[in-house]
């Protein structure tokens, strides 16, 4: 069946959006920029445009404070609440020290989720976005702990459940800490990639008949599945990097 689909007339028209547009050479390797290169670009000068437009307008507002505010700013105050109420919620006193951060990649992750319903393609799709940015939280979480931790306390930890002396259970303590990258990662790109390929598949397969009804998918697969993982990628930060910054018990 695999191979009916493969060898399709139809499978040479599927597009999954991964295109080579130029290539440079670094160091004397060729080095492709590509479609999810230039999609990253783009959503970051959207963020970018979003932010200094927002503080702009934040900035007059200051200025004049009898003025009513407008919708554009309704909507900004109603997305910073939103996002200090999930990391309040979920960090509680380490909350201020992290909240520009998460909110910045909840941001981010999320436009890139949704990118594909106006025909980009997804830099979350790109297994080394979804990668840099779980190494980005592997790395805040290691700098915490042994910031806000004792050696001895991350070695009791490291052989946790039993006691220090005992190190038996330290192997897989650290196979585990080292698999938070890995998983954060998969976890986001999986999902994301799933459903670029899924749309692929049915414009490419289906072609004609493939005509507002896919609007369904996109919404799911971009706007729904992606605010789900956006939530689940952020959420898990905040878990873990909360752990590696409470001291207590």
């Amino acid at each position: 069946m695999n191979q009916s689909i493969l060898l399709s007339d139809g499978a040479s028209d599927i597009d999954f959006m991964i295109h080579g547009i130029f290539s440079v050479t670094v160091f004397g390797q060729e080095v492709w920029i590509t479609t999810s290169h230039c999609c990253i670009v783009i959503v970051m000068a959207i963020m970018l445009t979003f932010a200094a437009i927002a503080n702009r307008k934040l900035k007059k507002a200051q200025e004049h404070v009898t003025e009513k505010p407008d919708a554009f700013q309704n909507i900004i105050e109603l997305m910073v609440e939103m996002l200090d109420k999930m990391v309040s919620g979920t960090m509680g006193k380490w909350a201020p020290r992290f909240v520009n951060y998460i909110s910045t990649i909840f941001i981010f992750i999320l436009m890139s989720n949704i990118s594909g319903l106006f025909g980009l393609r997804p830099p979350t799709a790109d297994y080394g976005t979804t990668l840099a940015l779980a190494l980005i939280t592997f790395c805040m979480i290691r700098f915490n702990e042994a910031k806000h931790q004792k050696a001895a306390d991350i070695w009791k930890g490291i052989c946790s459940p039993l006691p220090p002396w005992l190190p038996i259970w330290a192997p897989i303590n650290i196979v585990s800490n080292i698999a938070v990258p890995i998983s954060l990662s998969l976890r986001l790109f999986a999902n994301v990639l799933s459903g670029t390929v899924i749309m692929a598949l049915v414009y490419g397969l289906l072609k004609w008949i493939a005509i507002f009804w896919p609007a369904v998918l996109h919404v799911y697969f971009d706007l729904f599945s992606g605010a789900i993982q956006t939530y689940v990628f952020c959420m898990l930060t905040m878990t873990y990097v909360t752990q590696a910054c409470d001291t207590e018990e």
